[in-house]
C-alpha cells in the first residue's frame, strides 16, 4: 500500500498471501501509474520490512529516481500513517468480513479503499475531510 502523505489517499496497493518483494513492487507501480510523479521529486517512506530492504526493491526505487526513506529500527511511530491505515482496514472492515478466497479478500479491500477510505472516510488531520475532498480543495496547489 502506498499513501500520499499530503492527502492520506491510498494511491497504490496490492494484496498477496505472502510478503514477497513483488507485493510492494506492484503497489508502487500502481501508485506511479496513478500519480505520474516527476523523476527525482518523490520520497518513498517505509518500515524496514524485508520486502522494502530487498536489493530488487531498492534497485526499482533508484531506477525510478525515487528517494528512499526508512523508519528507525523498531520504531513504529516513524511509519504512523501506514500503521494507522492498516489499523483502520482491520478494525473498520476486515474483521467484519469472511473471505473464502484471496480473490474475495482482494475485492473487499478494493471496496474499502476505493469506495470508502479515499472517498468517504473523514480524517482529523485533513480537517474532517476525506482524502478525495481534501485533494479537490487543494487542486490548484497540487497542479503547481
Amino acid at each position: 500500500m502506498v499513501i500520499d502523505l499530503f492527502s492520506r489517499k491510498v494511491v497504490g496497493w496490492s494484496l498477496s498471501d505472502s510478503l514477497e518483494t513483488r507485493l510492494v513492487s506492484n503497489a508502487l507501480r500502481a501508485a506511479i501509474e496513478n500519480r505520474s510523479p516527476k523523476r527525482g521529486e518523490l520520497l518513498h517512506h517505509s518500515d524496514r520490512g524485508c520486502q522494502y530492504t530487498s536489493d530488487a526493491y531498492q534497485r526499482t526505487l533508484r531506477t525510478l529516481g525515487i528517494t528512499c526513506s526508512m523508519s528507525r529500527r523498531g520504531n513504529c511511530y516513524d511509519n504512523a500513517v501506514a500503521e494507522r491505515f492498516f489499523w483502520s482496514l482491520k478494525h473498520e472492515w476486515t474483521k467484519h468480513h469472511q473471505y473464502d478466497t484471496l480473490a474475495d479478500a482482494r475485492l473487499s479491500v478494493f471496496e474499502y479503499i476505493e469506495t470508502f477510505y479515499n472517498r468517504t472516510r473523514l480524517h482529523q488531520t485533513l480537517g474532517y475531510k476525506s482524502p478525495d475532498q481534501y485533494e479537490a480543495e487543494h487542486a490548484p496547489v497540487l497542479a503547481a
